[in-house]
């Protein structure tokens, strides 16, 4: 579909509505200019009112955001003093054209040369044919600023879309290998010629600083996004071959900040699952270590939570998430820093929960944990969009390094008592 707003011609001088529309030219970019920021600053103030107030900054940001609203009310107050002329003389050369209209009609009437029935609708309808006119005449001041929100929209639809059709894949193993992948977010390059094989049924760790790619490097090997250039293979075929459908079934996600629905708990845990027996979302989230807690909620696994699950706390959420998760049991598991909200007094728990939800499985998790880097079949460093370092952590505890360093000041960290 190809959306283009063609301006009405500019070469008739005479022409008030071209006129008016060349005059626009000007007002319209700043308008919707304008108004982005607007959104932009309202959206930013209500998500952030948390951060706001915990810093006692309320004042200062409600500036900002009254500023946006004052420039938005100029831009508008502007466009309409430049509209408004146009559009009262061309709405009174609508109406005098229809009182002349009318006039004529009755003069011809008069004058015998037309017939009554027809000079009556001569006269109707120069009301009704004028008054659409000059609803027309009014809507058309909005023409330019509609033209370049349309231009907006047509360069979303351009946009190149993820091909996702593919073929009903079952791949024969789970092993995933890169070779010379390259990845940018629009000019910034985030992964930097990576080449890796991961076998199945085997752990691997990545750790780096924040902003090397550790995140973007999962998303890429469960086709969240196309590599710019070089291949991600999963089970020896590359991942553009699966259909989207075939390729997510073999993989498992949980994230550091969880997203759930607006429904039962029971539901948000069989999520995918929807004819899942009740037995199984019981022993899912037994597993997962919230059980307890869900069971102590007025309706159980029948509560319904708030968008987002807004009632339930960050490591409520997250062990929901594990629950789901061990749910879908897929053979590939990619844990963005699962344990991030967990309580002290659960994390034992859920690290037993883990254990028994990656089993056999192939495993990817970003984590920070040094328990879990220990255990790890192969810790991957990850900086700048390179690897970095790559082995167990024996052998990278051996040589100078990002993950030496990282692991001595998590130590140091750990000894500290107040």
């Amino acid at each position: 579909m190809k959306l283009r707003y063609r301006p009405p011609p500019t070469s008739q001088p005479a022409s008030l509505n071209s006129w008016m529309q060349q005059k626009a030219k000007t007002i319209a970019p700043r308008k919707t200019k304008r108004d982005s920021a607007l959104v932009e600053k309202v959206i930013e103030y209500v998500q952030g009112i948390a951060e706001v107030k915990g810093y006692n900054l309320t004042g200062k940001t409600a500036k900002k955001l009254e500023a946006a609203i004052d420039n938005n009310t100029e831009v508008n107050i502007a466009m309409e003093l430049i509209y408004v002329p146009f559009m009262a003389l061309q709405n009174g050369v609508i109406k005098l054209t229809g009182v002349a209209m009318t006039l004529l009609s009755i003069w011809f009437y008069l004058q015998g040369s037309m017939a009554l029935l027809t000079c009556i609708g001569m006269t109707i309808c120069s009301f009704m044919v004028f008054a659409s006119l000059e609803q027309a005449g009014n809507y058309s001041a909005l023409l330019r600023v509609i033209g370049l929100t349309v231009d907006k929209a047509q360069d979303i639809l351009n946009l190149p879309a993820l091909d996702i059709e593919g073929k009903n894949i079952v791949p024969e193993n789970h092993n995933v290998e890169l070779s010379n992948v390259d990845f940018s977010y629009e000019k910034k390059k985030i992964i930097n010629n990576v080449s890796l094989r991961i076998p199945e049924k085997t752990t691997t760790a990545i750790v780096g600083p924040s902003g090397g790619g550790k995140t973007t490097l999962c998303h890429l090997i469960a086709r969240f996004w196309d590599a710019d250039r070089g291949s991600v293979l999963f089970g020896g075929r590359n991942v553009k071959e699966y259909s989207y459908d075939s390729l997510m079934r073999n993989f498992s996600f949980v994230f550091q900040n969880v997203y759930l629905f607006q429904d039962t708990i029971a539901n948000n845990i069989r999520f995918g699952q929807e004819d899942a027996p009740m037995e199984r979302v019981v022993e899912a989230a037994k597993k997962a270590c919230c059980h307890d807690f869900i069971m102590a909620l007025p309706d159980g696994y029948d509560t319904v939570i708030g968008e987002s699950g807004a009632s339930l706390s960050g490591g409520e959420k997250q062990r929901i998430s594990i629950a789901r998760a061990i749910m879908k049991d897929a053979p590939v598991i990619i844990l963005d820093e699962a344990t991030a909200n967990v309580d002290p007094e659960n994390e034992q728990e859920l690290m037993a929960a883990i254990d028994t939800l990656t089993r056999e499985k192939t495993i990817f998790m970003i984590a920070h944990r040094l328990k879990t880097l220990r255990n790890a079949d192969r810790i991957l460093v990850v900086d700048s969009g390179r690897i970095v370092q790559q082995g167990k952590h024996e052998e990278l505890m051996r040589e100078e390094g990002i993950y030496k360093r990282f692991v001595q000041s998590r130590e140091l960290a750990a000894g500290w008592k107040l």
